[in-house]
């Protein structure tokens, strides 16, 4: 095969988004300032239960897909699986990102947990740009999120705001209540509410194009290979008659 598949491209674009997105939550709970709003729960289930953030990103993932089967009163298992399938697969890169980055020198000082933290704001506003432009099945969290817009009438980034707000309290109550402290909410929760979407906003629109120029890429070339091949002969057919 001479260009590679325009589906291939999407859906690496689909899973190195979803790398980067862990692996940049993985810098917030490193940093130890608070977790971005999407792994908040999931984080909240980990420090309360003593498991993984993986296994618990799937379990909170689940609960996501429940919430949205009882608001949008519609069960569909195919989309359910692909969902769960989503779900443990971002689990993984959670466990997996996490594990490497206790690896490095655990960051001791407030200027390093606050470097970590700046580094996880661009690192998942990258995946987000990657997971958002290859246009696959959102994650269960993303897809409530959705579900929320079109029960209750909301624009989508109004629906998004609710949803994390949602999300947020609901970790912080488990937190309390499991460990009697906030865990993990924190200032870096916040910051990671307000600048991602901003800078997710920036990198679409001056890079987006580019990522989406690459996946079409090959749609391109063989277009213009199509029409150079076709040219010579209309050129033939005219010099002969």
């Amino acid at each position: 095969m001479k260009y590679m598949n325009v589906t291939m491209k999407r859906l690496c674009l689909y899973i190195v988004g979803l790398f980067f997105l862990s692996l940049g939550v993985s810098f917030s709970i490193q940093a130890d300032l608070g977790v971005s709003p999407v792994s908040s729960l999931a984080y909240a289930f980990s420090l309360s239960s003593g498991l993984s953030v993986g296994m618990m990103t799937v379990f909170a993932n689940v609960l996501f897909i429940i919430v949205q089967v009882i608001l949008s009163k519609q069960f569909h298992l195919r989309d359910s699986i692909v969902q769960l399938i989503i779900a443990f697969l971002f689990g993984f890169f959670m466990d997996i990102t996490l594990f490497l980055l206790q690896l490095l020198p655990a960051p001791e000082t407030l200027v390093m947990r606050w470097g970590f933290l700046t580094i996880s704001l661009f690192v998942v506003a990258i995946g987000l740009l990657g997971y958002f432009s290859a246009k696959f099945p959102l994650m269960p969290y993303d897809e409530l999120t959705h579900v929320i817009s079109h029960k209750f009438n909301m624009q989508f980034s109004n629906a998004k705001i609710s949803s994390d707000l949602l999300n947020v309290g609901l970790a912080g109550l488990v937190c309390i209540i499991f460990i009697e402290s906030l865990g993990s909410i924190g200032i870096g929760t916040l910051i990671a509410a307000y600048f991602i979407g901003k800078i997710v906003g920036w990198l679409m629109k001056h890079y987006q194009k580019y990522v989406v120029l690459w996946i079409n890429k090959n749609k391109e070339d063989l277009y213009i290979e199509s029409i150079e091949n076709t040219t010579p002969q209309k050129e033939n057919t005219s010099h002969s008659s």
